[in-house]
Order: C-alpha cells, then sequence, then structure tokens
C-alpha cells in the first residue's frame, strides 16, 4: 500500500450506455467500480476520474488535457474492436493512440488487451475456438514474461477470470507477449508505442469469484445458447457455487469443484498485475 502517495488516474469504462443499463438491471457490477475499489485500497490518496468513453456526447481529453493524469486504465467492453464503422469503438481506438502518443501510462484487461494491440498497429478477430469464459486455465508466462515487472510474484501457470470473444491475432511492432493459454495465445502483453507503454492482460486480475458469478448469472442465455449449459437453471447453480466459495474461499470441496487454488482466490496472487503496473510503471513515469 502507497498511503502517502498522491496519484490522479482515469478509469475509462469501454461499454455503451445501453450495456452499462443493463448491467444495473441484471445487477452486474460495473468494471470501473472495480478497479476503483482495488485502488482506493492501493492508493488511498489516489484521485479518480471515470470517463464513459463509448458514449458519443462524452468528452475525452485531448492535448495538454491528457498529461493532466497519471495513468488510464482501460475496462472490458461488449463492443468488438474491428468494427471501424462503429464511433463507439473508432473514438476509443483514437484516445489510445493519442494517449501513446503523450507518453502516458495504460493499464487494460479484456478489450484493454486488444486495444493495446489493435491502436498501434496489430490484428483482433473473432476467436474460432469460441468464448472463453468463467476462468481461463493454465495461463503461462513466456520466457519475457518471466522476467517482465507486470507478472513479478504470479506462478509460471496460473489461471485467471475471464469473459471474451475476440482475441489478438497479430503483434504490433513495439509488443512483447508475456502470457500465454490453450484457448487464447495473447493472454498478456506490453506494448511500446509512439512514446507510451500499455501493460494488458485479456483475463480479469480486477475481478473476483463474487463479481465473475453475477456477471454469468446475467450471461445466463448466451452460455446456454453456445451449448455451455443445459438450461438457464444449470447457469444459476454454478452460478451460486461461486458465489459460495467467494464467502467461503478455504472450503476444499467449492475449491475441489472449481480446480482453483491460492493463485486465483488470493488477492496476493490475483491482483499482482495491478500493483506491479503501479510500482513499475506507474509511478517511475510519474517522477521523470
Amino acid at each position: 500500500m502507497h498511503k502517502d502517495l498522491k496519484l490522479t488516474i482515469a478509469i475509462l469504462n469501454g461499454y455503451p450506455k445501453t450495456s452499462r443499463e443493463r448491467f444495473d438491471t441484471a445487477n452486474v457490477g460495473h468494471p470501473h467500480d472495480m478497479y476503483a475499489r482495488f485502488l482506493r485500497s492501493y492508493v488511498p490518496q489516489v484521485t479518480l476520474d471515470v470517463l464513459f468513453i463509448a458514449d458519443l456526447d462524452s468528452a475525452l481529453p485531448t492535448g495538454a488535457n491528457l498529461r493532466s493524469y497519471d495513468a488510464y486504465l482501460f475496462t472490458g467492453s461488449d463492443l468488438t474492436i474491428y468494427h471501424t464503422d462503429d464511433p463507439r469503438v473508432t473514438r476509443q481506438v483514437e484516445l489510445a493512440r493519442a494517449i501513446f502518443e503523450a507518453g502516458v501510462p495504460c493499464y487494460g484487461s479484456c478489450w484493454g488487451v486488444q486495444m493495446a494491440a489493435y491502436a498501434a498497429g496489430g490484428e483482433v478477430r473473432k476467436n474460432p475456438k469460441g468464448r472463453e469464459w468463467s476462468i481461463a486455465r493454465r495461463i503461462t508466462r513466456t520466457d519475457a514474461g518471466k522476467a517482465h515487472p507486470l507478472l513479478a510474484g504470479k506462478p509460471d501457470v496460473y489461471d485467471g477470470f475471464i469473459m471474451h470473444l475476440d482475441e489478438v491475432v497479430t503483434l504490433p511492432r513495439g509488443a512483447t507477449l508475456l502470457a500465454v493459454n490453450e484457448h487464447t495465445h495473447v493472454q498478456a502483453l506490453e506494448v511500446k508505442h509512439k512514446n507510451g507503454t500499455f501493460w494488458s492482460t485479456q483475463y480479469h486480475p480486477e475481478y473476483n469469484f463474487y463479481e465473475m458469478a453475477r456477471l454469468i448469472s446475467a450471461r445466463a442465455e448466451p452460455l446456454v445458447k453456445e451449448g455451455f449449459f443445459a438450461t438457464t437453471e444449470d447457469v444459476q447453480a454454478y452460478a451460486d457455487a461461486m458465489f459460495a466459495l467467494h464467502a467461503n474461499p478455504d472450503d476444499p470441496a467449492l475449491r475441489e469443484r472449481f480446480a482453483v487454488g491460492a493463485d486465483i482466490i488470493d488477492p496476493v496472487y490475483r491482483e499482482a498485475e495491478l500493483r506491479n503496473w503501479i510500482d513499475a510503471l506507474v509511478i517511475p513515469s510519474r517522477r521523470r
């Protein structure tokens, strides 16, 4: 924890307003709130602005105002980054490119890793293996990832919370692949582009079992349609077991049911990427 550190950070929520309203109706947690909880715990004196960057009527920082923040955080989104005719998407890509140009450090999960790659010239496409959901299994640090500060303190192989359909398929120049798994090759990535550095993960260090259970419950119909469950009642039973594990993280039967360990249950391991980003990228960049 950095009790005396003062940072100003913008959390960039990539979900459009209609999706955020559905989150409220379905009792799903907003990702900007998850990031905010972490930041206020780790940097108690942080100043946070939440910007809803998919909303066409929202003002975005430009020019010198981009440097008024010490860092930017991209949340997930249910938009599709290669839909180049969607202004809700293109304005976000343009903002990411402006942040690279300004040299302000970034972090992002899910949509964030796709944004890091795409805005710097990489390629994102729909994953032919289909949705990766709930828990990304056997995320494995590459040789570069073992030496990289983003993944310091992580096991060589670990699990992470996840929910996505698209994947990064071509890395841009200046990218370093840090972690992979069988379902999605790009699970953690550093992109150095223009004057900036963007650390990112396809999985969600900001989630926990409670938040993932809420999201799974709300995604019951697509999960049934895509063949993961027979009925929506089965989805809810799965989510209820996740709620129970969150409430009782040491329960051996629940741990065995989900085949999980401390790497995803204990925030010391699960949130390591976020702490490392603050310590190894944001603070040193601020002191330059």
